[in-house]
C-alpha cells in the first residue's frame, strides 16, 4: 500500500509561486497515475494535474494551463507540483492522490491513496 505526504504548502502573494512536493512510501507501479487536487471552503475537490509513472501523459485542468507544472523523480518517488503566477482563486487545501490507471481528474472518488493535505494562501 503506498503512502503519501505533501508538503511546500504556505501564504504567497498574488504572482507568487509554490513547489508543492508528495512523496510516496512504497512502491509505484509503472501503470500507476498520481494527481494533486484541491478544495476550497465549501467547494468541491477539484482535479488539478495528474502524471503517470511510466512517463508519458500528463493531464491539467484549464485554469491552470501554463503556470503549474507536474513532474515526477522516480529516484526519489516523489512528485512535485511546481505553481507560478499564483492567484487568489487558487486558494485551497493540495491533496496528492494515487489510483492504478488512468488519471481521472474528474472523477476524485477513482483514487483510493490520499495524503493528508498541505494548504497554498494566495493573498492579493
Amino acid at each position: 500500500q503506498v503512502q503519501l505526504v505533501e508538503s511546500g504548502g504556505g501564504s504567497v502573494q498574488v504572482g507568487g509561486s509554490l513547489r508543492l512536493s508528495c512523496a510516496a512510501s512504497g512502491y509505484m507501479a509503472t501503470g500507476n497515475c498520481v494527481a494533486w487536487f484541491r478544495q476550497a471552503p465549501g467547494k468541491e475537490r477539484e482535479g488539478v494535474a495528474g502524471i503517470y509513472v511510466g512517463g508519458g501523459r500528463i493531464d491539467y485542468r484549464d485554469s491552470v494551463k501554463g503556470r503549474f507544472a507536474i513532474s515526477l523523480d522516480k529516484a526519489k518517488n516523489t512528485v512535485y507540483l511546481q505553481m507560478n503566477s499564483l492567484r487568489p482563486e487558487d486558494t485551497a487545501m493540495y491533496y496528492c492522490a494515487a489510483r492504478g490507471g488512468s488519471c481521472y481528474l474528474s472523477s476524485r472518488e477513482r483514487f483510493p491513496t490520499w495524503g493528508q493535505g498541505t494548504q497554498v494562501t494566495v493573498s492579493s
